[in-house]
Parts: structure tokens; sequence; C-alpha cells
């Protein structure tokens, strides 16, 4: 099952009568493309070599790059995994959504949205991200601060919307149900790389409708 239908994520979250977000200048969007383009690199070599057997120095050949870049956009090597930006949008779009819903049909529009967002590209990239974090027990370890950080961020923004403390036993359970859905489909995902994996998700996080925080 689809998400339900999502208003303008960006209109909602700027309120009515707000400017529209200005657009990324041309810096910016070049930045971003080599940032994006140095991870990628290193995924594929990472997944190819082996984690521990890859440097710095061949990520950054490959991405055709100076070392120094390398590190501009990645402070440690573990960030060339790690590194992504999602905690900020998902509370904004989280924020955005009307009142009325659910605690997962907020979730599950907010998630849908972001994942709308990707590339077919980017979308395979995050899977094999998650093939390589799952794979190499250096990076599994050190994947848990990551998803502990994630959980604490979802814990905040459903504490928010529901007016309860983040550590309140409800917000706790609720956000270790969905962190549990989310890491089930996920660990599904790595080994079947044909699964519709927005699609599966949503579905996933349906069945937690009688939840509540």
């Amino acid at each position: 099952m689809t998400p339900p239908k999502q208003p303008d994520s960006a209109a909602t979250a700027q309120g009515p009568g707000a400017p529209a977000p200005k657009a990324p200048g041309l810096r910016e969007r070049k930045k971003a493309r080599t940032k994006a383009a140095i991870q990628r690199e290193a995924v594929r070599l990472f997944r190819e070599q082996g984690y521990a057997a890859t440097t710095v120095e061949q990520v950054a050949e490959a991405a055709e790059v100076a070392p120094s870049t390398v590190f501009r956009y990645f402070a440690t090597k573990q960030d060339l995994v790690f590194t992504q930006e999602y905690e900020l949008p998902f509370a904004t779009l989280l924020q955005a959504q009307a009142p009325d819903l659910t605690p997962v049909q907020a979730e599950r529009r907010a998630i849908g949205s972001m994942l709308a967002d990707l590339s077919d590209e980017e979308l395979a990239l995050q899977r094999e991200r998650w093939l390589l974090i799952t794979s190499e027990p250096e990076l599994w370890g050190a994947g848990l601060a990551g998803i502990t950080r994630s959980m604490r961020v979802m814990a905040e923004q459903v504490a928010k919307r529901a007016g309860l403390d983040p550590e309140a036993p409800p917000v706790r359970a609720y956000t270790g149900a969905v962190f549990g859905v989310l890491l089930q489909v996920s660990l599904d995902w790595a080994s079947s790389p044909d699964m519709d994996f927005a699609a599966t998700l949503d579905a996933a996080l349906e069945c937690l409708e009688d939840i509540r925080p």
C-alpha cells in the first residue's frame, strides 16, 4: 500500500503565504555533486575490495579529486559510509504533517516524502551502504551509534507532536517499534535487491497503526 496522499511538504513546512525556499546556487549544487561522487566511489570500492583494504587515496583517485578534498567533506574514513543528512529533513517533514494525523500516518508521509525525493541512483547507493554496514563488523558496530542518534531524533519529534517528554515510556516504546520495522525491512532489502523498498516499508509501518505514544 502506498502512503496517504501527501500535501506539498515544502509549502506545508513553510506555512501559508510563506515564500518558497531559495533554490541552492551553482556553487552549492557543485559541492553536493562532488560529495555524492566521493561517497559513491567509496562505497563501490569498499564493497569490491573490502573496507579495511581500501585507502582514502584510492577513493580520491576513483572520484578524481585530491585526498584533501575527500577530508574536506568527510572527516574520517567511516564518514564515507555514514555521513548522511537525514535527521533535519525528517524532523521538518514530520512536524509539517497535519496535527490530526495519527503518529504512524505522519511517519509514513514524512518517510514517504524523503524516499520519493531520492533518484534511482541515490536509492541504489543507500542499499549498497546498508549491505556494506551489515557485512563489515567494524562498520556494524559504528552504525549502532548512528541508529541511536536517529532514534533520539525521532523520539524528540514524536514527543513534540504528542505533547510528551521524549523519555516517556510510550514514546520510547513507539520509537522502538518503528525502528524495529525499519531494521527488518532494511535487512530484507539487503537480501532482495528487487524489493520495492518504499512500498514494503510503508505497508509494514501501516501494521503499527494501533500503536500510540
